[in-house]
């Protein structure tokens, strides 16, 4: 009863003062540590009215609750589609968080978390996902009846693809959506089936990529070229691109191509594995058909403070942003996201369903597979499995740090070198040399060898595999 008392003061000032009283009231309610959300968000409707609550809500989460720097942000003149309703049961849209910011604030590039714990901010438009997520959008990415031919042409493989059988935690499990891979000859086919390890074993169904397929990589190389350019550009310390990221121009020679059926199907959060991409890897990916939600979260390094917290408190920390693709979008997932981020597709309780797909979203994911990490110049462990290459991405004093580990432990049907089923080896990545800690030894290879091997115009031997 008091809150309602209080909020109908509050709209009576605000809806009956001037200017100058109106400045009081938010300032007095800035002051009050009681004064619930509710009550800002009537105070800020009373003022600007065209405004629908959902924004004002993000941009009170963005101000820490200021009323007063909202009303701020808000000096801009506010654009016609930001009182456009959000449905609870079809795919929203909002206008630009640009519209509602200071000038002094894009004038100043330092980050903002915009996001809270437990908190989720929705984002649509290509600019507000290219400046507050490792990501960028390209909507509308093909022309209308070539996207439709590719859907179909994909819907077509759909039926014949597999789910992923995996270990967890001493169980056999399957992957939540169906899959199949595609390289773009028949020679890699053959390489592929015989040479790379996936979970430490060869994939049985590697395919030639489709007709379709092939017509739209061109495109696909030259845009995502272009995207990570404007992000070196714009976005990375002395416009250079960041370290251990390939130097090379990005080529997609390979895809992953994943089925969602229906709302339900999802995938967990997750990072790539780099094993065959190398470090600070770049990924293209097509949606078409049924829309869904691809989430982002911050990996927040822990300390040893940390250590009591729970697991989903600590991945949580920052919140999460969920961004809206679209049928026949590309999003290019940039260098920082496999080592800095996680992501996951959301399930949906709701679908739209698409006219040509029905319940159906196809994901194609690019990939540029470096020759320098090809199986026969990466470790092999002890017990035979190739290993994979992982980054430390939760422990402050080893962050940014990469490792090869087994996964035989990982694999059906077999257990690793030692008794937790797994061996693993440190690897420190540094300017001058790239140091292998195992319980067999050490050894150490020159950065170049390792990371800059395909940018190298010799024609010397690539370097000799480690022993871990």
């Amino acid at each position: 009863m008091e809150e309602c008392v209080s909020q109908g003061k509050c709209l009576a000032q605000a809806e009956g003062t001037g200017l100058d009283s109106r400045g009081t009231m938010v300032e007095r309610l800035d002051d009050d540590e009681q004064a619930s959300t509710d009550v800002k968000l009537a105070v800020l409707a009373s003022i600007h009215p065209n405004v629908d609550q959902a924004t004002l809500l993000d941009l009170l989460v963005t101000a820490n609750g200021s009323v007063e720097q909202v009303l701020e942000n808000l000096g801009s003149p506010i654009r016609s589609d930001a009182s456009k309703k959000r449905s609870a049961t079809s795919v929203g849209y909002q206008t630009s968080l640009s519209a509602y910011r200071k000038r002094s604030d894009l004038a100043n590039p330092k980050r903002r978390v915009l996001t809270r714990k437990g908190q989720t901010l929705h984002l649509y438009l290509p600019e507000d996902i290219a400046k507050h997520t490792p990501c960028s959008i390209i909507h509308n990415f093909l022309p209308l009846q070539e996207a439709e031919n590719l859907l179909r042409e994909l819907l077509d493989e759909v039926p014949t693809f597999e789910r992923q059988t995996f270990k967890l935690f001493d169980n056999v499990v399957q992957s939540p959506h169906s899959a199949c891979f595609y390289v773009e000859n028949l020679e890699e086919v053959s390489r592929q089936k015989t040479e790379y390890l996936y979970n430490g074993s060869y994939l049985t169904d590697v395919r030639q990529i489709t007709p379709q397929m092939c017509r739209v990589s061109s495109k696909v190389e030259t845009d995502v070229n272009d995207e990570i350019a404007k992000r070196i550009k714009y976005s990375y310390p002395g416009g250079q691109k960041l370290k251990y990221q390939s130097p090379g121009r990005w080529v997609p020679n390979a895809a992953f191509v994943n089925c969602y059926q229906g709302g339900s199907e999802s995938v967990g959060y997750h990072s790539d594995q780099l094993t065959y991409l190398g470090p600070r890897a770049v990924i293209g990916s097509i949606s078409l058909g049924v829309a869904r939600e691809f989430r982002v979260r911050r990996i927040v390094p822990r300390d040893e403070d940390d250590a009591m917290k729970s697991k989903d408190d600590r991945a949580d920390a920052e919140g999460q942003v969920a961004i809206h693709l679209p049928h026949n979008s590309l999003l290019v997932m940039h260098a920082e996201m496999q080592e800095e981020w996680k992501h996951s597709i959301h399930p949906a309780a709701v679908i739209d369903p698409h006219p040509i797909a029905g319940n159906k979203r196809i994901n194609i994911t690019y990939r540029h597979y470096r020759e320098s990490f090809h199986p026969k110049y990466t470790p092999r462990c002890r017990c035979g499995v190739a290993t994979v290459l992982r980054c430390v991405q939760r422990k402050k004093e080893n962050r940014g740090r990469y490792m090869w580990m087994c996964h035989a432990g990982n694999t059906p049907g077999k257990e690793g070198y030692d008794a937790l089923n797994h061996c693993t080896t440190y690897i420190t990545f540094t300017d001058t040399a790239v140091v292998a800690h195992s319980s067999s030894g050490q050894n150490s290879m020159t950065m170049e060898s390792l990371l800059g091997f395909e940018a190298r115009e010799t024609s010397a031997p690539p370097p000799q595999p480690l022993e871990v």
